[in-house]
């Protein structure tokens, strides 16, 4: 399929994320979807599935219609808040909207009266919430995307999305990815005869890894995971553990080590995670430590290490772990912590190596950034080039002293040079952006 075969929005939408082809992937869900009713689309994370579901998507968007006409259904606030963030880039005429828990649903619902969303994206729970309380028309729904559909549909899951597909009656179309199968899907998604897209074993990422096993000498792994970080010489790693009290646990260790980390688990307060994000995606922190809530969903292409301070607790849970890292075309690696009663599991027998830790390894060097807490967002009409103006005019920062910068309804999150921080917070003190007064220090 060529490019010449996307309708005006699908090539608009392309060109807004800088992308010149589609892989075969895309290409083929892309076809699919003009040919079927029900697509299920399996791939390995970082293959580009959210735009091979967004496009067909897009085509099947009718301009003149009120009201919401798609729902995308996902397991995590984190892959919604992803998944709105590409929607957005596209510039579409049609606007979208996240919905999840850890927020006011009332608050949502005024956002919906204001944006009027012509595309939902939400977990299971909260899209109950409002479509049981009329906030959302169901009448005008007629395509369902089911992203992370192994993770929707397993048992915990079933009670709650079973509860939003039967308040979706008009639904004609079907759109499930994941980069795991499930043995059979359930019959209340309303797939029947769907057409199956399986790339899982074309191009897989574990090609792309190196895996070794790092030997503990105690069961107690928290002095060899601090070796392990120390032993790299750069490039962003995240820490897997299976509980949120052993992340933070690791957490408290690491900064007694003074490492440069951050922690992230279902725990947390919304806020704190999305912080916490943040830092790990603009370069403030190098090292993320998480639960599995980190294993989907997350964005992050520089990721060169995945380390099982844990080892995972099925195959599945594996490859979505392995899957943060060698995104697209790039390598990376994958360590397993082992003390001496663990061994590799069965479905990982070929390609693995020892890793041998060094004696002496040196602290590893800071972030090159820092991130900036600013107490002014959106709702204040403050936007990036308010920020970057700021900094360059106020701050004497250069273009190349300022990384990401994202806004928030009342706040904002900027990354900055680390050397130059100091400096910065000093020729900005009782400055003011836009002729208001706000606070402005390092986000912690």
């Amino acid at each position: 399929m060529s490019n010449s075969s996307l309708n005006e929005y699908q090539s608009v939408a392309l060109a807004k994320l800088a992308i010149d082809t589609l892989t075969p992937m895309q290409e083929a869900a892309l076809s699919a979807s003009r040919e079927v009713h029900d697509v299920i689309l399996l791939s390995p994370t970082g293959t580009g599935k959210t735009l091979a579901f967004l496009l067909p998507l897009i085509e099947h968007l009718k301009s003149g219609v009120e009201g919401v006409q798609a729902i995308v259904i996902v397991p995590s606030r984190e892959l919604a808040l992803q998944i709105d963030s590409v929607l957005k880039a596209m510039a579409l005429p049609w606007k979208g909207m996240s919905v999840y828990g850890g927020r006011a649903a009332m608050d949502e619902h005024r956002s919906m009266k204001g944006i009027k969303p012509s595309v939902i994206i939400g977990t299971p729970g909260r899209l109950n919430d409002h479509l049981e309380k009329g906030n959302i028309d169901a009448r005008t729904i007629t395509t369902l995307v089911i992203d992370e559909f192994d993770k929707c549909l397993e048992l915990g899951f079933q009670g709650e999305m079973q509860q939003v597909i039967e308040q979706l009656p008009a639904v004609r179309r079907r759109y499930l990815t994941s980069a795991t199968d499930m043995d059979e899907v359930p019959t209340f998604t309303g797939v029947r005869h769907p057409m199956k897209l399986n790339y899982l074993d074309v191009d897989m990422a574990e090609d792309r890894v190196s895996t070794y096993v790092v030997h503990s000498e105690s069961k107690d792994k928290l002095h060899t995971l601090y070796k392990l970080l120390c032993s790299f010489t750069g490039g962003q790693s995240i820490v897997f553990c299976n509980h949120r009290e052993s992340v933070d646990r690791v957490a408290a260790y690491l900064r007694e080590q003074k490492i440069f980390f951050e922690a992230y688990h279902g725990g947390m307060e919304q806020e704190v995670r999305e912080r916490a994000l943040y830092k790990f995606r603009c370069g403030s922190s190098n090292v993320l430590v998480s639960t599995d809530l980190a294993a989907r969903g997350l964005d992050i292409p520089e990721v060169q290490h995945i380390i099982h301070y844990h080892l995972p607790g099925s195959e599945e849970a594996y490859i979505h772990r392995t899957g943060r890292t060698a995104r697209w075309d790039a390598d990376g690696c994958s360590y397993l912590i082992l003390h001496s009663e663990e061994r590799v599991p069965e479905y990982l027998t070929t390609g693995v190596d020892d890793y041998p830790l060094p004696e002496r390894a040196a602290r590893p060097q800071p972030p090159l950034w820092t991130t900036l807490y600013i107490g002014k967002g959106k709702k204040d009409k403050i936007n990036k080039v308010d920020i970057a103006g700021f900094l360059y005019k106020k701050g004497g920062l250069t273009r190349d002293d300022v990384g990401n910068i994202d806004v928030h309804d009342y706040y904002a999150y900027v990354a900055v040079s680390r050397a130059k921080v100091r400096q910065l917070l000093t020729l900005i003190s009782g400055e003011k952006i836009k002729g208001m007064k706000t606070r402005i220090e390092v986000a912690k």
